[in-house]
């Protein structure tokens, strides 16, 4: 698995939570960024379960997207 070599994902800023339909909604800062279902959201239970905590981490940095390249903006939520 990839590793976070600027160690930005030390605070937790992933959350994912499944739900009753099958559907799992990956967040940042609790903004729902993407929703996996059907096949997708499985393989991603699956492989984030006994995943330690930085690594599921960057399971879902990486199942958003965008936010594995780098360039999204800084600041998060006090961005002005």
């Amino acid at each position: 698995m990839p590793t976070d070599a600027r160690g930005e994902l030390q605070d937790g800023r992933f959350d994912y939570r499944a739900q009753k339909d099958g559907r799992v909604v990956v967040s940042w800062y609790g903004r729902a960024v993407v929703t996996l279902a059907g096949k997708d959201a499985e393989r991603f239970l699956a492989r984030v379960a006994g995943l330690e905590d930085h690594d599921a981490q960057l399971l879902m940095a990486r199942a958003t997207g965008n936010f594995r390249r780098g360039n999204e903006r800084q600041g998060g939520r006090n961005h002005v």
